[in-house]
């Protein structure tokens, strides 16, 4: 993405403190969803939208066994796709976009899942968070996941003010090598997952604690 936001030389030291002492208690990176090919970690995305990696996994333990390839999404009915993702939440709009987006990949993508931005950024449900969860995990394009726990982490941290996704991840960007996007971003995830928490934090427990406005200012 373009260098659109100025940062200056505290971020970028922060940003590599932060990036050596991730990597020393998170030393693998990895999502949390449990998939085998593009086309699970792109429904499990979907799926993990105001939900839980556990809770969808737990759904997609059943779900991939029985949908395996994006025409078996499109031909079952609606109603039995919903009942099929229920506990993860809106699964009615969740089960739109799934049908939806499993078309495009059926008619424009000859049922493969793209490995682009732009053309994963077009499929229903699919927004930059999750193209950036399949582009790394899976094609090895570099770029930074930006959820809630990101936002927060990089706020508390010092690294952006900002609250637009896009533009924290534009910051985030700027303040790291592009060889460690994917990882940090996943690592800052899990770290505002168990250690960065949003209504108790253990800051106790944060190696990150030394460099960090919000533990200062508490």
């Amino acid at each position: 993405m373009k260098n659109e936001v100025e940062v200056g030389k505290r971020e970028v030291e922060r940003a590599q403190f932060v990036c050596r002492e991730l990597k020393k208690t998170i030393p693998e990176a990895r999502v949390e969803l449990n998939y085998s090919n593009p086309l699970e970690l792109m429904v499990a995305t979907v799926l993990a939208a105001q939900s839980t990696d556990v809770k969808v996994n737990e759904v997609t333990a059943v779900l991939f066994k029985k949908y395996q390839c994006a025409a078996d999404y499109v031909a079952v009915a609606a109603e039995k796709l919903e009942e099929d993702i229920h506990s993860t939440g809106f699964y009615r709009q969740k089960a739109k976009n799934i049908r939806a987006a499993m078309a495009m990949l059926i008619n424009e993508h000859d049922g493969q899942v793209p490995g682009h931005m732009d053309a994963l950024t077009r499929l229903p449900g699919i927004g930059r968070k999750s193209a950036n969860v399949i582009l790394g995990n899976v094609y090895g394009v570099p770029g930074i996941v930006v959820d809630t726990h990101v936002g927060r982490v990089s706020r508390r941290l010092g690294l952006t003010a900002e609250t637009d996704p896009v533009k924290v991840e534009m910051v985030l960007a700027q303040l790291l090598p592009v060889e460690e996007w994917t990882a940090f971003g996943q690592r800052v995830v899990l770290h505002g997952r168990y250690v960065c928490k949003a209504r108790k934090p253990l800051c106790d427990e944060c190696t990150l604690m030394p460099h960090c406005d919000y533990f200062v200012a508490r």
